[in-house]
């Protein structure tokens, strides 16, 4: 665990000065200069990082974050911007100089408008997630975008990263649901792309360009997002497996018999069940026999319920007689639907508890899968004995959160000090030899940013520096991140 010990400079002249003009801008209570104030943005969700901030401004319109930008770039001050604060890559807190100012637009929540003729809804950058989902439902709509931070992380976060979720297998990443973005550039320019349109071919599709960028080209201030019919049916099963290949196969079977319907495939090893049941004991595996591996399984329909249920018993009676699964329990209600749920979420807040672990957001290809988990798996526990491999994700769209957590009595800090270079390091060369990703849904921030060039090849990597450098001379814009410049 990195420990961090910054210390504020003194202010001088030109900086009084600075502060002064966000001041006349904002209000003296929206720029936080004490320290105690500031320090629930200081710190990232996993406690790993944790830095100064000469300044935290809480801008309230997209006119109000132009001009604290102008400002900076007078000024020569590097700027982060924060949504809900979950980035999972030390992605969104100042570092240690205290020379950067944290913008947090936590104020800028609202829902600007739901369309209910064209089926989008255009938000602020930092509206809450599960407040716009919940806005969508309550006109019977599908807001899909999902995730265990759904209650905290804003929808320019989530844009900014590109975020994934539990819905990714059927309706993309955040990406795939966004149609258009105002995004505030380093310059301080607005951008304004708010097209509600399904089809634009006029030119370079520039929301591509700052969604996944990480704060680093720009700040998303508003974003238009597509909407779904809410599904009149859900159905839920937990099902038990031997292994990675008949979870592979449970998949195909899912998609090719499923009629399009299947939402959600989220698989959970017994590693990372186990830790569940030590930290929850009310998310006791309900699966008998101990199994290997458990899948979520979620199919949602628009047709009728009746329809979706006989395509779910279909599946599971082939799925049962190919002895592709062992074992399944169907959700009887909406309590249990949220019970199988709540296992899958708190998986992450049990290795929090546990103190914590080395993470690796990584993609593969379905058809490499089960090599890279054997030969990874064995190699990082005979280097390391006592390893814990906690392996988990959405199996559907190749996403593993494959982590790791100290063997049971090592002290937590000391081993990730010592282990975690080169824990990663093998997980990455595997992630590489069978042509995968280092980083799924989580992005690159501090913590993958060294080793980016390594995975991406030096003229892809030069090429976005390249862009970084057209769009931001200056590296103002949460420096340090995704691409390290000079």
């Amino acid at each position: 665990m990195k420990k961090n010990n910054p210390t504020k400079h003194p202010m001088n002249e030109s900086t009084q000065e600075f502060l002064k003009e966000l001041t006349l801008i904002l209000g003296q209570r929206y720029v936080i200069t004490d320290e105690i104030d500031q320090a629930s943005y200081l710190t990232d969700w996993r406690k790993k990082y944790t830095g100064l901030a000469l300044a935290v401004v809480l801008p309230k319109s997209t006119q109000q974050v132009s001009d604290i930008v102008k400002i900076c770039q007078k000024y020569q001050i590097s700027m982060v911007p924060q949504g809900g604060n979950t980035s999972m890559v030390g992605g969104a807190v100042p570092n240690q100089s205290g020379q950067q100012i944290l913008i947090s637009l936590k104020l800028m929540n609202r829902i600007i408008e739901l369309d209910q003729a064209n089926q989008t809804m255009t938000v602020e950058g930092g509206c809450i997630l599960q407040v716009a989902q919940e806005m969508a439902q309550s006109k019977g709509f599908l807001f899909p975008l999902s995730l265990g931070s759904e209650g905290s992380c804003t929808l320019g976060g989530n844009l900014a990263t590109n975020a994934g979720g539990t819905n990714v297998l059927r309706y993309g990443n955040a990406r795939e649901q966004c149609l258009g973005l105002e995004v505030v550039n380093a310059q301080g320019q607005v951008i304004n792309s708010l097209r509600s349109l399904r089809k634009d071919n006029t030119g370079y599709d520039l929301r591509h360009l700052f969604i996944g960028s990480e704060g680093t080209l720009g700040i998303i201030t508003q974003a238009i997002f597509k909407l779904f019919p809410l599904p009149k049916t859900q159905w839920t099963a937990l099902v038990s497996l031997d292994s990675i290949p008949k979870a592979i196969e449970l998949l195909r079977i899912c998609q090719q018999m499923g009629s399009g319907l299947l939402s959600g495939f989220e698989m959970m090893t017994r590693e990372s069940l186990s830790l569940i049941e030590l930290h929850f004991k009310q998310f006791k595996n309900p699966m008998a026999g101990d199994p290997n591996l458990i899948v979520l399984i979620e199919l949602s329909d628009q047709e009728s319920e009746a329809h979706a249920r006989q395509i779910f018993e279909n599946i599971l009676e082939h799925a049962l007689e190919s002895n592709t699964i062992t074992d399944a329990i169907v959700a009887e209600n909406l309590t249990q639907v949220n019970h199988f749920w709540q296992m899958r979420d708190h998986i992450t807040l049990a290795q929090a508890m546990e103190g914590g672990n080395i993470k690796h957001d990584i993609t593969l290809p379905l058809s490499s899968m089960t090599h890279f988990i054997t030969q990874t798996d064995a190699m990082l526990k005979k280097e390391f004995p006592g390893l814990r491999v906690i392996n988990f994700g959405h199996l559907g769209d190749g996403n593993l959160h494959y982590n790791m957590s100290p063997p049971i009595g090592a002290d937590f800090s000391e081993f990730v000090n010592n282990y975690e270079s080169r824990i990663s390091e093998i997980v990455y060369a595997q992630v590489d030899k069978y042509k995968g990703s280092i980083s799924a849904e989580h992005g690159i921030g501090q913590s993958k940013a060294g080793v980016l060039k390594a995975h991406r090849g030096e003229q892809a990597y030069e090429t976005m520096l390249s862009i970084k450098k057209a769009l931001d001379p200056h590296n103002l814009m949460n420096p340090d991140r995704v691409v390290l410049v000079g």
